[in-house]
């Protein structure tokens, strides 16, 4: 049986080995970066999610900086580094300044403090003096881990290499000192429970619960970020359920843990809230391939906030009917609106707010061919309907299946098997995607002797009507379609 205080050592011992390789292998304009630092009497280390993905043995791309040099120092510093005046400034009052060389991009921000007045929105930022106070305000012991440069000194004053060894998350200092300062991190830490596979230290766990609340002092648009970050990572349900747990999402996204008190529409096995989480998985399983161009590539926001939304309108719309039977009328589309309304208070921008609401409107109605098939003109409007979200769609409608009945699954399985294949027959036959009347605006108006109008809207819409039904009509037959609708309309 393997001793656990011998595995963390040696795993902490493998972590030390890997972190100096890569710190390392740190690219020479990095090197000369910190020689720099050093020569006019500053202090320059690597910072921050670079220092613990190099333990962990992750590449970063991010190259995050701390420095005892003051903004003017530090831009004087970059400008002699840069060569070529290839600086940017990130934001003087928090004193970050950025720099690139050769194609390395650095971040280099001033030792500072910050904290939350109680009934502000914005942090207080103040520069500190040591690289252990910065690293004492960071939000968790393995993101308080620095290497100066360029003598690649580990500097771990509250041993986030320790931590990770035994995958514990927790702050560098009291918990509700850290989150008072910062409520947000409340949230990060759910997150990096989730992407990292660590577990949360009982009294980080105990704080968040107590100060969940103060969550809503931080603006909509931080908390908006965060919780895109959380959904497009690796594991984003166990951060939800922790969420909900911690009694954060109360304060956050309410309709997640209200979908708890109702039962699913069989009556039979998951509640609303472990469906749509489950939903939310096989989503996601769904999305094609990072990097593979195809629909729904991951991770896809918009599919993901539907999957996890799509159900919230059944608390509303739950009612018992004779003989026990419980019913949700209409949730898709009290549902869509809860959406929206939930989106626009996390300031959402308008177009990811439209799709997912629009996907939550949307995702009951494939069921109604699973009972019946659909015309070609059915199919027609389900494809029109859906438009540039058909393929978010058509995944949202295949991971809402989570019956365990195994022969229930395949036959639903097999009918929307049979309406993609009817889809794109269709669209092959008649690009299906792109259904226009068969005469536009401009010959509708020629042949009735119009001008511009709500006839030619009225028109229009009947001929686009014609062409679901019936699909092309060509020229000749939609002019004598059209003549017949206006003679009729005008002996009204």
């Amino acid at each position: 049986m393997t001793d656990p205080a011998a595995e963390t050592a040696r795993r902490l011992e493998v972590a030390r080995t890997r972190a100096t390789t890569m710190f390392e292998a740190l690219p020479a304009e990095v090197h000369d970066l910190g020689r720099r630092f050093e020569e006019a009497g500053h202090e320059l280390a690597l910072v921050g999610g670079p220092v613990r993905d190099a333990v962990l043995g992750r590449s970063s791309a991010d190259l995050d900086f701390t420095t005892s040099a003051r903004p003017e120092q530090t831009e004087a510093i970059l400008r002699t580094w840069t060569h070529d005046g290839g600086i940017w400034d990130m934001g003087r009052d928090f004193g970050t300044l950025g720099g690139v060389r050769s194609g390395v991009k650095v971040e280099i921000t001033t030792y500072r403090t910050e904290s939350y007045d109680p009934t502000s929105r914005k942090p207080q930022v103040a520069f500190g003096d040591t690289l252990a106070g910065d690293l004492s305000r960071r939000d968790f012991t393995v993101n308080a881990m620095a290497v100066r440069i360029p003598s690649l000194e580990l500097v771990d004053p509250f041993d986030g290499l320790g931590d990770l060894a035994k995958n514990v998350l927790r702050t560098p200092v009291e918990p509700e000192q850290s989150f008072d300062d910062d409520p947000l991190r409340m949230m990060r830490a759910v997150r990096f429970v989730s992407q990292l596979d660590m577990r949360l230290e009982p009294a980080t766990a105990a704080a968040i619960s107590d100060l969940a609340e103060r969550i809503t002092i931080v603006s909509a648009e931080r908390v908006r970020d965060e919780l895109v970050k959380l959904l497009l990572g690796m594991a984003p349900r166990r951060a939800l359920e922790l969420m909900v747990e911690l009694d954060l999402a109360e304060h956050v996204l309410p309709e997640l843990p209200a979908m708890r008190l109702a039962i699913d529409e069989h009556h039979r096995h998951k509640d609303v809230y472990e469906h749509s989480l489950t939903v939310l998985d096989q989503a996601i399983d769904l999305e094609s391939p990072a990097g593979s161009d195809g629909p729904c590539e991951a991770p896809d926001l918009v599919l993901r906030l539907a999957a996890l939304l799509h159900d919230i309108g059944k608390p509303a719309t739950r009612r018992y009917e004779e003989g026990g039977v419980v019913t949700f009328r209409f949730h898709e589309t009290v549902g869509a609106r809860m959406a929206t309304k939930r989106m626009k208070a996390l300031a959402f921008d308008k177009d990811t707010t439209k799709k997912v609401a629009r996907l939550v409107e949307l995702h009951l109605r494939f069921h109604g061919y699973a009972d019946a098939p659909w015309t070609d003109s059915a199919v027609r409007r389900y494809v029109t309907d859906a438009g540039d979200l058909l393929q978010p769609l058509h995944r949202l409608t295949r991971a809402d299946v989570t019956t365990r009945n195994r022969r229930k699954a395949t036959a639903l399985s097999r009918a929307y098997d049979e309406l993609e294949a009817r889809i794109d027959e269709l669209a092959a036959q008649e690009e299906i995607d792109r259904i226009r009347p068969d005469l536009d605006g401009n010959r509708i108006m020629e042949l009735l002797g119009i001008g511009p109008g709500r006839e030619v809207g009225e028109a229009y819409r009947h001929l686009l009507e014609l062409r679901m039904e019936h699909g092309p009509l060509g020229q000749e037959r939609a002019e004598a379609e059209l003549r017949a609708w206006w003679d009729a309309r005008s002996a009204e």
